[in-house]
């Protein structure tokens, strides 16, 4: 069969193991060729081709649900649902989106660009199911780096309760989240590995009990009660944990052996109650460079298939954001042993992989787990530790409640530092940065701060570190600016103390963190019609310099204010509470993100489409204060 030619994933139905193996060469063939053009994710997608053809040979995909955790490892998936034609435009505007989609796909049964989800999901449909007496079949594939989750292992814990609501987990073990994952968890699946496998024991025991005389068929109470000890007995190191919490437990099975994946996922669906099958795979299977390096190969960049090099920018790019954050820490650390850095599961993303590698000991990774995150950090802040906790926007998120209960109401000095703040590109919705400003605001005794450069990042830092309580910084995602950087000696920042960049009294210019730059670009606009901005870096949205804007606002008249995040409760939303608070009847234009979902692009198509880029910016100004008559 080629796979170009399959319209239906139930068309592999009935194929041999031998065809079903070439199939999976199609599938890696497709994704390298495509990744490695525009690159995406790379390594979790090569480790589950055999698992989904072998999964998707035992479902009936009209009719049963499957749950991909976060996405990324969904590509395959995408490939024998119809997408094969589009994989191109994998990630580009307009294109193939790079997690699950509801909108995207039928075959699509829930969305996600975070861990630790599916279960639940899937748990939800079971029930939902059940409740109106349909039939079918509910699979949650999750990898072991999301299983680390709190949400994940309470819906095992929820599952494990519901013993007559059948539901099959498959748990994707290739010993990696993003990084190799961390925790008592993951040293309990590492023993798992190396045990034997353990699949139909209590069939096995049941069929004997049948062969003994004058009881046959019939088994007594009390034997089916033995026969469910005698398991437990044989897996003392083997699934012992989730045949505890209310599963059956079957593994590890090879995550490559199509055959016997099948007979095992037919097995599992036979049981009607709920089921583990934990399945081990290799990261990058398939591809040589992906196998030796599963964390750099986690996703890519466009790369040459040969060698497996990633293809050099025609322009230099300068140093990341996160790169200087990273750097900046780690002297910091150096200096001063009660910095300790955070992160759940994102060493790399974040730039904590320097204080990783360098200074292990003030170094902690708590997994994908960014609530704990956040707590630990609180109670390391109460015994005198200094922890910077460094999440992606998008991914704080998810402790919102720990941020107010265990960090704002206490008043606790723990510094966040907030990557991939902002328009973020080809990771779509799930991935946009816009909403912190928003959800942080309003959290008591937070100080918020953003930095229009890498040399204030500097500066925000170490000011963070000195103050005496909640910090946020926001950091844009990608290469900053490429002004001039200090090795240490950097000199804290007076807290809500914004600057004047540019003099003028046209037009008066807020600018917050990333659209600094942006600001200055468009004034370079607006002067060349004549048209004269005063531009102000606010540096802080909380709290606002209001000895600085107010002035300079009443004297002006005319304001605008920039963010690169949402503008419901945003950095202008900011701004136009401070006018109001203090009686000043001005007219403020906010740009910013309105009230939609980023889809997935390039950061430059997103923010043209939202008409934030300089000239877009310029002329939208013009328009709304007439400076053209």
């Amino acid at each position: 069969m080629l796979l170009s030619e399959l319209s239906h994933p139930n068309e592999l139905h009935g194929l041999t193991v031998s065809q079903l193996e070439e199939v999976a060469c199609q599938i890696r063939e497709r994704h390298l060729q495509v990744v490695s053009t525009s690159g995406g994710h790379l390594g979790p997608g090569l480790g589950v081709v055999e698992l989904t053809l072998a999964l998707y040979q035992t479902l009936d995909l009209n009719l049963d649900k499957v749950v991909w955790d976060v996405g990324h490892q969904g590509y395959p998936h995408k490939l024998i649902t119809g997408r094969f034609s589009d994989f191109d435009s994998l990630r580009q505007q307009n294109g193939v989106a790079g997690y699950l989609k509801r909108s995207e796909s039928k075959f699509d049964h829930f969305g996600a660009g975070h861990a630790s989800t599916s279960i639940s999901a899937a748990l939800g449909m079971a029930i939902a199911r059940d409740r109106k007496g349909e039939n079918y079949k509910c699979v949650a594939v999750i990898g072991d780096g999301a299983l680390t989750g709190g949400m994940a292992l309470e819906a095992i814990n929820h599952a494990g309760h519901l013993p007559n609501t059948p539901l099959v987990v498959v748990l994707n073990d290739n010993d990696m989240s993003i990084s190799p994952p961390v925790g008592a968890l993951s040293t309990y699946l590492n023993k798992v590995r190396l045990s034997p496998p353990l699949q139909f024991l209590s069939d096995s025991v049941q069929e004997s009990v049948k062969n003994i005389p004058l009881i046959g068929k019939d088994i007594p109470e009390e034997l089916k009660n033995i026969k469910g000890s005698v398991r437990r007995l044989a897996v003392p190191k083997v699934g012992a944990v989730f045949e505890e919490l209310g599963f059956t437990y079957m593994g590890p099975i090879d995550g490559h052996d199509i055959e016997n994946l099948v007979n095992t996922f037919n097995a599992a669906h036979r049981l009607k109650k709920p089921v583990l099958v934990h399945v081990v795979t290799t990261k990058g299977k398939g591809y040589p460079y992906a196998e030796a390096d599963q964390v750099g190969y986690h996703a890519q960049s466009a790369f040459d298939l040969t060698t497996g090099k990633s293809i050099p920018s025609k322009k230099p790019k300068p140093v990341s954001y996160s790169k200087i954050f990273g750097q900046t820490l780690l002297k910091i650390c150096e200096q001063d042993s009660r910095v300790i850095g955070i992160t759940a599961a994102m060493a790399t993303g974040t730039g904590l992989d320097l204080l990783q590698k360098n200074i292990p000991n003030q170094y902690v990774d708590v997994g994908i787990a960014e609530q704990h995150a956040v707590t630990l950090a609180a109670g390391m802040s109460c015994e005198g530790l200094k922890p910077v906790v460094a999440i992606y926007s998008t991914f704080l998120q998810r402790a919102f409640d720990q941020l107010i209960h265990d960090v704002g109401i206490q008043n606790l000095p723990v510094s966040f530092v907030l990557d991939r703040a902002g328009i973020v590109g080809a990771d779509g919705p799930t991935h946009q940065g816009q909403y912190d400003i928003s959800y942080m605001r309003s959290i008591p005794n937070f100080v918020l701060m953003a930095p229009k450069d890498e040399s204030e990042l500097q500066r925000m830092l170490i000011t963070s570190i000195n103050h005496k309580g909640p910090t946020a910084l926001r950091i844009p995602r990608g290469s900053g600016l490429g002004v001039v950087v200090m090795d240490e000696g950097w000199e804290p920042l007076n807290i809500g103390e914004a600057e004047i960049l540019e003099e003028g009294n046209d037009i008066l210019i807020i600018a917050y963190g990333s659209m600094v730059a942006s600001a200055i670009k468009t004034a370079e606009i607006l002067k060349g019609m004549n048209i004269n901005a005063c531009i102000v870096n606010a540096r802080f949205v909380k709290p606002l310099d209001k000895k600085l804007i107010l002035p300079l606002a009443s004297r002006i008249q005319k304001v605008v204010t920039m963010e690169e995040g949402t503008l419901i409760g945003g950095f202008g939303s900011a701004i136009v509470e401070l006018f109001n608070d203090n009686e000043v009847n001005i007219p403020v234009y906010r740009i910013g993100i309105p009230d939609v979902l980023v889809d997935h692009a390039s950061p430059d198509q997103s923010k043209e489409k939202l008409g934030l880029m300089p000239d877009q910016m310029a002329d939208r100004i013009v328009e709304k204060f007439k400076l053209n008559n």
